[in-house]
Order: structure tokens, then C-alpha cells, then sequence
């Protein structure tokens, strides 16, 4: 769905629906909306995870792009660097990697943690994996 000014698209509207990553039984799963997929975003990429207690990303590196994260809800335990240090980042702020730089997002809480991830430029590769730090 669209919203208009004058007959011209400008905006869009969308429904989001988490989408659980896979993980191991009995492992805690992670759950995303790909907002850019959704809204057709071009030169960003953006999404909003939600990690239950005890869920861990991939350890990765973006050759190209920056990301942004901003906690809406819990602490977000991330892995930075090589070797890997721990920074936790509670509700209400952010922490912004640059590219070329290890991360891996955990959620070391007892509640759900609800991030906003931001990426820039979008890249059309994917990110290189690396063994976990957790």
C-alpha cells in the first residue's frame, strides 16, 4: 500500500511479520522484519531483530558497509574486534561498527532484546562468517 500527495507515490506502507531465523532445537531463536526488503529500500538497509533470552548471532565482517544499532528493548551484548571485546548497549542507545570490523550480537538478558539495525551502503554480497566469540 502507497500513500499519495497529489497522485505521486511517496510513501509506502507495509505490514511487517517477524520471520524466525534458523537455529538448533532447543537453541534460542532470533526473529527479524527486513524493513528495506518490505519498503523497497535502495541505499540503506534496515531491520528490527528480536533476540530471545540467551540467542546469539553469527560473528560476521561487511568488507563495505557500516551499521548502526539502536536498542529498543533489552541489552544488547555485542562482540567487536578481533580479538573480540564485549560492549553492552542498553535500551535507549546505540553503537555504530564500521566496516571491516568483526561483530556478533547476543543476547546475554533474561527478556527479549529489540534491535534496529541500519546498514550503509547496502551491500550485494553477503558478509563474511566468522567463528563465534560466544
Amino acid at each position: 500500500m502507497s500513500c499519495s500527495n497529489g497522485g505521486l507515490p511517496r510513501h509506502r506502507t507495509a505490514r511487517a511479520e517477524w520471520e524466525t531465523r534458523p537455529h538448533a532445537e532447543g537453541e534460542p531463536a532470533r526473529h527479524v522484519v527486513e524493513l528495506s526488503d518490505i519498503a523497497r529500500m535502495e541505499h540503506v538497509r534496515a531491520n528490527v531483530w528480536r533476540y530471545e533470552p540467551g540467542a546469539a548471532g553469527r560473528r560476521h565482517r561487511h568488507p563495505t558497509q557500516d551499521e548502526t544499532f539502536v536498542v529498543l528493548a533489552g541489552t544488547l551484548s555485542i562482540y567487536v574486534d578481533d580479538p573480540p571485546q564485549r560492549c553492552d548497549v542498553p535500551a535507549g542507545s546505540l553503537i555504530h561498527v564500521t566496516a571491516g570490523t568483526a561483530l556478533q550480537s547476543v543476547n546475554h538478558g533474561g527478556e527479549d532484546l529489540i534491535v534496529y539495525a541500519h546498514g550503509w551502503p547496502p551491500e550485494d554480497q553477503h558478509a563474511e562468517l566468522l567463528p563465534s566469540a560466544v
